[in-house]
């Protein structure tokens, strides 16, 4: 699962749900976090200061990236591939806000995105997974 992170959003506390479900699914999830500044400037930090936080106040272990740009003439290369049908085969779609989800299977597919207000430990996460 790949996820935009922010330190100063109101999505923020979803580290707690993300770490949860990163142990609980161990076996098959990783989870990794990518920081971006892109929506109001809710992630202002350095990428040590960015993964001190996480540590520190959601006890975050999934791995979390350098800071990238998800949107924008800036937009990483694995945002252009998780946004575009014509390389993800699966759908168009924007990055809406802080803490969008991607879920992409075993054999590198995107099967599934998640809004950013929808919970991690929410019944269409957990059931996605376990599929």
């Amino acid at each position: 699962m790949i996820v935009n992170t922010a330190s100063k959003c109101g999505y923020t506390p979803q580290y707690e749900g993300l770490e949860a479900l990163y142990r609980k699914y161990h076996n098959k999830l990783v989870i990794i976090g990518f920081p971006a500044n892109n929506f109001l400037r809710q992630e202002p930090g350095t990428n040590s200061e960015i993964k001190t936080f996480c540590q520190k106040n959601y006890g975050v272990s999934f791995p979390m990236a350098a800071k990238i740009s998800v949107k924008g003439k800036n937009m990483h290369p694995l945002y252009i591939w998780l946004t575009e049908k014509k390389y993800n085969q699966y759908s168009n779609s924007s990055v809406k806000w802080n803490f969008q989800k991607y879920l992409i299977d075993e054999k590198g597919n995107l099967v599934q995105v998640f809004s950013p207000g929808v919970k991690p430990d929410s019944e269409e996460i957990i059931n996605a997974i376990e599929k």
